[in-house]
């Protein structure tokens, strides 16, 4: 019976021994997980995204947030939207690019246009990648040694003892770390490297509908203007009978459209529209004072027979008026806010500019297709708005700003095989004697007088005449002696 009692109380304590030694390594196993997850997860999540410089733009390569599913697309993070690549990568844990600053230059289109036959642009991404990778690997080291000493002072390990539970736990939290990203670690390389270009790495995703508009076809129309108050030629002379849309327009009966109907004898439709941007006025409709006019695509898809379209936009995507008030009572215009400003928005615009550049290419009558740049309204050498605040330095600054839009409207025509003109107000600027600005106390500051809607007008004849390949004018495309620039602020028309 002694031995019996003894014998039992022997299996109690050697039961509640192994009880607690299981406790202990579960808790060290749990311990050992919830260390890996911990570090792992922040090492995602603070490890930098890793800068990428490409012609012109810069993007960032780092990591996707884990899923479950063992493949699948990466992370395109494009001007705010995120949108999955259309390359597929293998393992939970995959690539996330993010295109986060555009320079203001030329090289622009290059983030949309065609690939690149040295694939520099995939080398570069895969290059990013490797050193994301490097730094999250040394990341998530730090935090499971940091982890795993609190977990060893939490069970008050001895100092042998705690080294020893750093280095399992820094080899196992590796392991994990590694096991798991090690398929998109070592063949996301390979796949990054087939990038030619921001499209091909998007795809092309559906546009958005643009409503159709009422009314019936206008096969008669053989030119279309579409765009903002420049083609709309707000300041100059109303129409003799103008319609509520007009009036709501501030179109005028002077335009760039009007001269190119005069010169050519060509049935021109002007649906430009003073403030209208991309998404309101030319794929979507815009609310005026009285009347909402039908998106200009809308209706310019209705002349069937339409040999050109020409297209003037994007002063008012970018806030250009705000920016020109702004910069009269500021001490510069090239300070941080304003220039972040204007960069988001000309990144805003160039998403929405490229999909008009594609419905453009797809209208039914495949029309020639010319982009109207804007032209220069500030001659440096003159001081005559220094009283208003703008100072030849000023002045400068928004040149380049201009340039920056007039650089993202020509590639992004050419890219797409349209054509872009900049018509040239060299010597006719606002201060100049004989300019094609109206004055800062006119109807419409800085927009194009009479003279200056002519000699846009005129730009785009000799564009067509260049793209016909005439070596000499062709009657229909050189301007009648009643329509030619004259000195001062309009234009020289016989009765």
């Amino acid at each position: 019976m002694v031995l019996a009692q003894i014998t039992g109380q022997d299996n109690g304590l050697g039961m509640r021994s192994f009880a607690r030694r299981l406790h202990v390594r579960l808790a060290w196993i749990a311990g050992a997980v919830l260390v890996a997850a911990v570090s792992i997860s922040v090492a995602l999540l603070v490890t930098p995204m890793q800068r990428v410089d490409l012609v012109g733009q810069s993007v960032s390569v780092g990591a996707a947030a884990p899923t479950i599913s063992l493949s699948g697309p990466g992370e395109l993070d494009l001007f705010g939207q995120r949108l999955p690549t259309t390359l597929q990568f293998a393992g939970p844990v995959r690539p996330r690019l993010a295109l986060t600053q555009i320079t203001l230059d030329r090289q622009l289109a290059t983030a949309f246009a065609g690939s690149s036959p040295e694939q520099t642009i995939g080398r570069a991404l895969a290059s990013g990648w490797k050193r994301y990778f490097g730094w999250e690997i040394v990341i998530t080291a730090g935090c499971a040694l940091l982890l795993s000493g609190a977990l060893a002072g939490w069970f008050r390990l001895a100092a042998r003892r705690t080294l020893i539970a750093l280095a399992v736990g820094l080899v196992f939290v590796e392991a994990v770390n590694v096991g798991g990203i090690m398929v998109t670690a070592y063949t996301a390389p390979a796949r990054l490297r087939q990038i030619t270009s921001i499209t091909a790495l998007a795809g092309r995703a559906p546009l958005p509908a643009v409503a159709a508009a009422p009314g019936p076809r206008k096969p008669q129309v053989q030119v279309v203007v579409m765009g903002d108050s420049t083609a709309a030629g707000i300041g100059n002379p109303r129409p003799a009978h103008p319609s509520r849309l007009d009036t709501a327009c501030q179109r005028s009966a002077d335009t760039y459209a009007v001269d190119l109907g005069q010169i050519n004898n060509w049935r021109v439709l002007n649906l430009a529209c003073s403030s209208a941007t991309i998404p309101v006025g030319i794929l979507g409709p815009q609310p005026l004072s009285g009347v909402t006019a039908p998106a200009q695509f809308a209706v310019a898809k209705k002349a069937t027979n339409a040999s050109y379209v020409l297209v003037s936009i994007g002063a008012d995507d970018l806030g250009w008026s705000a920016l020109l008030r702004l910069c009269t009572v500021t001490t510069s215009c090239d300070d941080s806010a304003s220039t972040a400003y204007f960069q988001q928005s000309l990144s805003t615009f160039a998403v929405g500019y490229y999909q008009l550049l594609r419905r453009l290419a797809a209208l039914p009558s495949q029309p020639t297709v010319l982009v109207n740049l804007y032209y220069d309204p500030f001659d440096t050498s003159q001081h005559c708005l220094d009283s208003v605040g703008l100072t030849p330095a000023k002045e400068k600054s928004l040149t380049g700003l201009l340039d920056a839009l007039n650089n993202v409207l020509a590639n992004g025509a050419r890219a797409t095989g349209l054509i872009a003109v900049r018509p040239d107000f060299t010597g006719h600027a606002l201060c100049d004697p004989e300019p094609y600005v109206q004055g800062i106390h006119a109807r419409a500051p800085f927009h194009p007088t009479l003279a200056g809607e002519l000699a846009i007008a005129l730009a785009d004849g000799q564009a067509l005449q260049q793209l016909l390949g005439r070596a000499t004018p062709s009657p229909s495309l050189t301007p009648s002696p009643s329509l030619t620039p004259s000195p001062g602020t309009g234009t020289s028309r016989s009765p």
